[in-house]
C-alpha cells in the first residue's frame, strides 16, 4: 500500500439508478462519465491529475492537491447544471439523469489491489449517501445538488471567490453509523432538516423529523393536583398550646374546617397517649348523630363559649378528658383550645 497523500475528493451519483432497466443503465452510465470528463477538463483538471474509480451508478475522482479546488467548485455549480440540462431536454422521462455531488479533501492510500483507504474517503461517501442529501435533489426542480466537506468551506467557500457565493452554503449535520458528521449544502436545506442545519451542529435525527419549538411545554399527561390541594374555600385555625410543661406544650397538628361540610378534618395525625396515661371512660351509649347544619358566613370571633343548648353533643368520635383534649369529628366554631383540663389557657 503506498503513503497517504493529500487529495481533493469528488464524488458523483446518480439518483433512482436502480429503478431503470438495463438499457437504461448502460445510456446514464454514458452521460455520467461524459458530464464528469467535461467538468473536470473546464476546470483544468486532465487525466494526468487525477485517478478515477467505477462504482456502477456513481463515479469516484482523487484529483492531485495541486489542482485548483476553486475552478472545480466554480465548475461544478455553473457549468455541471447546464450540461444536464441539455442532456435531459432531449432524453425521455426514463432517461432523466440526476445527480448529487460531493466535493471534500483528505488523506488517501492506495493498496496492492488498487482500492482506496482512507477515513476522509469514507465521510465523504457517507455524505453521497446521506438521507439529507437525497431530499435536498428531490425537492429541487434542477438536477444537481452539491455538498462540500467542513473543510473545503473552511478552506475555499468562506472566502466567498468569484463563482462560489459563500451565502449559497448552508450548514447540515447528517447521521452517519460513526456519529454526526457535519458538512455544508449548497442551496436551501430540506424542508425537514431546516431547524437542524441552522443550529450549526445540532445532529439531524432524519431529515424529515422536527424539532419542538423553544420553550414549548412537553407533551404527555399532566398530573392533576390533589385533593387537598383544589381550590376550595378553607378557613384554618391553628392549634396554639397552652401547657406550660414540656410534655404538653408541643405543637399540635391544624386542623382545616372545609366550608361547605362544616367539618373538621386534622392534617395530621395527632399521637394518642400512652395506655397507663389514658383515663378511664365509663361506657357510652352510642348517640343518634345529629342533622349537620349549614355553616354560618363568617368565622365567630375569639373566645367563643360552647352553648349546647340542651340534648347531649356527639362529636362523631371520641372526647378525651385530662391534659389533652381533641375533636376527631362532629361541628366546630371558633377558636379550638388544646392544653390543660378545663379548657382555660395556660
Amino acid at each position: 500500500m503506498t503513503d497517504p497523500v493529500s487529495r481533493t475528493i469528488l464524488l458523483l451519483d446518480i439518483e433512482k439508478y436502480s429503478d431503470r432497466d438495463d438499457v437504461e443503465q448502460a445510456y446514464l452510465r454514458r452521460m455520467l462519465y461524459d458530464i464528469t470528463d467535461r467538468a473536470l477538463e473546464s476546470a483544468g483538471i486532465d487525466e494526468r491529475l487525477r485517478l478515477r474509480a467505477d462504482r456502477g451508478d456513481s463515479v469516484m475522482e482523487l484529483i492531485d492537491a495541486n489542482a485548483s479546488v476553486t475552478a472545480l467548485l466554480r465548475t461544478l455549480l455553473t457549468e455541471v447544471p447546464e450540461l444536464l440540462r441539455a442532456v435531459n431536454r432531449t432524453a425521455s422521462s426514463s432517461a432523466q439523469i440526476r445527480l448529487r455531488g460531493v466535493v471534500a479533501t483528505g488523506y488517501v492510500a492506495v493498496d496492492e489491489l488498487n482500492g482506496w483507504v482512507g477515513s476522509d474517503l469514507n465521510q465523504a461517501c457517507r455524505l453521497l449517501d446521506a438521507g439529507l442529501l437525497r431530499a435536498a435533489l428531490r425537492e429541487r426542480p434542477d438536477d444537481f445538488a452539491l455538498c462540500v466537506s467542513e473543510n473545503v468551506h473552511a478552506g475555499i467557500v468562506r472566502h466567498d471567490h468569484r463563482g462560489v457565493p459563500a451565502n449559497d452554503f448552508h450548514p447540515v449535520t447528517v447521521d452517519s453509523k460513526n456519529g454526526p458528521l457535519r458538512a455544508w449544502l449548497h442551496g436551501p436545506a430540506p424542508y425537514g432538516a431546516r431547524g437542524h442545519s441552522e443550529r450549526g451542529g445540532a445532529p439531524a435525527p432524519d431529515c424529515s423529523g422536527e424539532s419542538p419549538a423553544p420553550g414549548a411545554a412537553p407533551s404527555g399527561p399532566r398530573s392533576e393536583p390533589p385533593a387537598a390541594t383544589a381550590p376550595r374555600a378553607t378557613a384554618v385555625t391553628e392549634a396554639q398550646p397552652t401547657a406550660t410543661d414540656s410534655e404538653t406544650a408541643e405543637a399540635q397538628p391544624a386542623a382545616v374546617t372545609d366550608s361547605e361540610t362544616a367539618q373538621v378534618r386534622p392534617t395530621a395525625e395527632v399521637p394518642e397517649p400512652h395506655e397507663s396515661a389514658r383515663p378511664e371512660q365509663p361506657e357510652q351509649r352510642k348517640q343518634p348523630e345529629p342533622e349537620r347544619q349549614p355553616a354560618r358566613s363568617a368565622a365567630p370571633p375569639a373566645n367563643v363559649v360552647f352553648d349546647f343548648g340542651g340534648g347531649s353533643p356527639s362529636f362523631g368520635g371520641s372526647l378525651v378528658a385530662g391534659d389533652q383534649h381533641g375533636v376527631s369529628g362532629g361541628q366546630v366554631t371558633g377558636d379550638v383550645h388544646l392544653g390543660r383540663s378545663g379548657g382555660e389557657p395556660a
